[in-house]
């Protein structure tokens, strides 16, 4: 009797494991299961552009390897071109910097904007007056001044150099530079989500509330 009751889970173990195999041999044959599409989406190489990078997307891609953290820490700046040190920033960075070499200082536009209109902007942090130390690195404001001047986008085709920003979870808002490398048909993304500028795989991951076009990219 010892016998057979220690046969019996070498036996199960092997049913189970031949079930398995068979399990895994069926949706490897299947090109609809989840199985299939996995693999499909792993085999996907990246795609480099065949033309030269729009300058905001270079410039965004510069600062890869550059900045390597990510610090929300409020921080008294010069004005106007005022920046934080480069090793560091917020997602918000990486579009005012590239920017900046294109002689576009959002500090500067976003505060003379502010400063005129200064009730059409959001009222989420208590501010009774415009603040050129962090105005300019708040998402929910950039989405305001690009809305005004006219550069917000309703189609969701996405070009490189294209500014788009999400809302992640928590309702934490988030922007990122649409870049001219891809995966599949989806752009890459060049952005700071917490481990400083990379180039990821992120458009369609989080929820979109906004698509903004400049006019020269």
């Amino acid at each position: 009797m010892k016998h057979k009751i220690a046969f019996k889970p070498i036996v199960l173990s092997i049913a189970l494991s031949i079930l398995l195999i068979t399990t895994v041999v069926f949706f490897a044959r299947n090109h609809n299961s989840i199985l299939s599409i996995n693999t499909d989406f792993l085999q996907q190489e990246i795609t480099e552009p065949e033309e030269p990078s729009p300058q905001i997307v270079q410039s965004a891609r510069n600062q890869i390897g550059k900045t390597l953290r990510y610090d929300p820490a409020y921080t008294k700046l010069k004005y106007p071109m005022g920046d934080v040190p480069m090793e560091k920033g917020v997602c918000t960075d990486v579009v005012i910097r590239a920017l900046r070499e294109q002689n576009i200082d959002l500090q500067e536009l976003v505060h003379q904007d502010m400063s005129r209109n200064f009730s059409v902007y959001p009222k989420r942090w208590g501010l009774k007056q415009p603040d050129t130390n962090i105005d300019h690195r708040r998402v929910p404001n950039l989405m305001t001044y690009f809305t005004r001047q006219g550069w917000a986008v309703q189609d969701a085709d996405y070009q490189a150099g294209d500014i788009v920003t999400w809302e992640l979870k928590g309702n934490r808002p988030h922007i990122g530079i649409v870049s001219d490398r891809k995966i599949g048909d989806r752009p890459l993304i060049i952005h700071n989500i917490g481990s400083g500028t990379r180039e990821d795989d992120v458009l369609y991951r989080y929820t979109i509330t906004g698509h903004f076009r400049l006019p020269v990219q």
